[in-house]
């Protein structure tokens, strides 16, 4: 079975943060970062070479595919911020209808400026992610 192409990697966050061409971009990807860091009491990694992630959990999936994975992790894409939260947002209508201006993906939130959004409820919804993550890969 082939191997996800985007794993964790020695890559260092600080560089890769600095490179971000956008002034604003980077300001909100380091705060991002900050804020991701305190609620896992993680640094981050690099995944793939534009992904910074925290808290890896190993996933196995009844096909038999499985792979390592951050339970919470952002990318500082070119037109916006990319926050990733494998938990999804289903499970918390209150805290996305009090976020702020925003759009979602599958388990991606995509944001223009933070300064458009609650950091109160964006950290929310990175805790709930990492607890529920924990709560699914206990043993691992």
């Amino acid at each position: 079975m082939a191997e996800p192409k985007t794993q964790q990697n020695d890559g260092d966050v600080d560089a890769f943060l600095a490179a971000v061409e956008h002034d604003q971009r980077r300001e909100d990807a380091i705060a991002v970062r900050r804020l991701m860091a305190e609620v896992t009491g993680e640094p981050g990694a690099m995944w793939g070479d534009a992904i910074v992630g925290f808290r890896p959990y190993h996933y196995r999936y009844d096909s038999g595919r499985e792979g390592d994975w951050p339970a919470v992790g952002f990318s500082p894409r070119k037109q916006q911020l990319v926050v990733y939260l494998m938990t999804g947002f289903e499970p918390h209508p209150e805290l996305m209808a009090r976020l702020g201006k925003h759009s979602t993906g599958k388990s991606c939130l995509y944001i223009k400026r933070l300064s458009d959004i609650d950091l109160d409820v964006l950290r929310d919804l990175v805790a709930a992610s990492v607890e529920e993550s924990r709560r699914q890969h206990v043993d691992d």
